[in-house]
């Protein structure tokens, strides 16, 4: 959905000649996949860090697109409600000290972006949902007027026919009703995208959802909406409910959610998940393009495919494969599950976390995953994001006799050594290895995530004598300042 586009009303037609189109994409890109040296290069890490604009009391900012203009950035883009940003990362080499070279990326790029919201006596602030929204930053005239969120607004609203129901349990449940998709501009996440070697794509593809749900519990930073405390990681039940456009009939078949956690193990190669993105999910926006996909295979070029692209980014999988052109084509796996800050290090150790694990695991995935059926790998995603380090989780292992239940902080604990050794093995640094998974080590000592942490400061704020917005708004206040000192979430005080 980042792609620009100009229309926003389609024809029976439209739809039609976008369907016949995504099948010849998906008949180059096996041909384009078969090829001995597709993909061929070093692994690499970028990511994508969105981001919320803030006035000078700690409430949405609706300057986005003034902002955009003024940093006159191509990795800057706008997201759909118009108080957040996105600010894409330029892709590293993974070999090296690259989490320390993201990071800094991130830190140059809130630098440059605060210095423009000095303008509104504003602030610039990476959070997976921000405490003070309140119900009026929501609807129509919150969204960013571009073509491509009207569409999409529009044909969601049309499969639905009805508003969009936001049921969430927790220590205040939450239940209410939007008719627009913009309670989903509420997440904002950290968006990690892994280039790694081709020929192991499907050991770490499987790799990487089997340990989602742990570096999620522990990178949780979304616990309250609209002063309601909820999930852990409120993200994945709110993006996931603000967007469902499926209508419910009854006892019978619903067609498989756009938001989700997979269909099963990968028992193939990457193919297996294109087919799956055209063959089970309709077409959201069918604009085509005028290349021939299958011309170009034939001319010995690479496609854009820029039809697969366009519906690969109308479906949200928590994590899905991306096919790019570029440098002779090459996969990326984009891990989307992670929410933004607290801080530009904490992201950083995230991410060495994420790939470190998956790294580490790969070459015994086979063995573990047929220890663990996927539907509780899925259980286990939706307890981390509910509960965060105090989930606890099904984990396999190659001599069980039977599942059974463990603290998931325990599993990351004794698996740190082999995220450690999934890092030397893709060539990062012993320096770069040991200072992102010291953050972790801190982490867990201190039982303390960005969203643990928010939960303990509203508590302390909120009493008798003071309101949940103003506990709220005193919270940002409080988040603002340490998250401005790019100090690990870990080491924060309580105000």
């Amino acid at each position: 959905m980042g792609q620009a586009i100009e229309k926003t009303d389609f024809s029976q037609q439209d739809f039609d000649t976008f369907n016949s189109k995504l099948h010849r994409c998906l008949e180059a890109l096996e041909v384009v996949l078969a090829k001995p040296d597709f993909g061929n290069g070093k692994p690499s890490i970028g990511a994508e860090l969105e981001l919320y604009l803030l006035d000078n009391n700690g409430y949405p900012l609706p300057e986005n697109v003034t902002i955009k203009q003024q940093l006159d950035d191509p990795l800057l883009t706008l997201e759909l409600n118009r108080y957040n940003l996105e600010y894409n990362l330029k892709p590293v080499a993974a070999a090296g000290c690259p989490f320390s070279a993201l990071e800094q990326q991130m830190l140059d790029a809130l630098r440059r972006l605060q210095s423009l919201t000095d303008q509104f006596e504003g602030y610039v602030l990476p959070i997976g949902i921000l405490p003070t929204l309140r119900r009026g930053d929501f609807g129509e005239s919150a969204m960013t007027d571009e073509p491509r969120y009207h569409a999409l607004a529009n044909i969601l609203h049309q499969m639905r026919d009805q508003s969009f129901g936001i049921n969430i349990d927790g220590e205040d449940p939450i239940h209410l009703t939007q008719d627009d998709v913009t309670l989903e501009g509420a997440c904002t996440s950290f968006q990690l995208h892994y280039r790694p070697d081709p020929v192991n794509f499907g050991p770490l593809w499987n790799s990487v959802q089997l340990v989602t749900p742990l570096v999620l519990a522990l990178a949780a930073n979304s616990p309250l909406l609209l002063g309601h405390r909820l999930w852990h990681e409120t993200r994945v039940p709110l993006f996931k409910q603000s967007i469902d456009g499926r209508e419910v009939k009854g006892y019978g078949w619903r067609h498989p959610a756009r938001v989700n956690f997979g269909h099963g193990w990968l028992r193939d190669g990457p193919m297996e998940l294109f087919r799956q993105m055209v063959q089970l999910y309709n077409p959201l926006i069918p604009i085509t393009s005028d290349e021939d996909p299958i011309a170009e295979v034939e001319q010995g070029s690479i496609p854009e495919l820029a039809e697969l692209s366009l519906h690969d980014g109308t479906i949200w999988s928590w994590n899905r494969p991306i096919f790019a052109p570029e440098e002779g084509g090459h996969l990326r796996i984009e891990m989307r599950a992670m929410p933004s800050g607290p801080t530009p290090l904490d992201m950083a150790a995230n991410a060495a976390l994420f790939i470190g694990l998956a790294e580490g695991l790969a070459e015994q995935v086979d063995c573990l995953v047929t220890a663990l059926p996927f539907a509780y790998a899925e259980h286990n995603f939706y307890r981390a994001a509910q509960l965060g380090m105090d989930a606890q989780i099904l984990w396999p292992t190659e001599r069980q006799n039977g599942l059974r239940e463990q603290p998931l902080v325990e599993i990351v604990g004794k698996l740190l050594p082999t995220a450690a050794e999934g890092l030397a093995k893709i060539g990062v640094a012993k320096q770069e290895r040991d200072k992102m998974l010291s953050v972790i080590e801190k982490r867990l000592a201190k039982q303390r995530t960005g969203a643990a942490w928010q939960l303990q400061q509203f508590a302390k704020l909120w009493n008798k004598n003071t309101s949940r917005p103003k506990a709220c708004q005193r919270l940002v206040v409080a988040y603002r300042e340490r998250a401005a000192s790019n100090r690990p979430v870990a080491e924060w005080s309580y105000a």
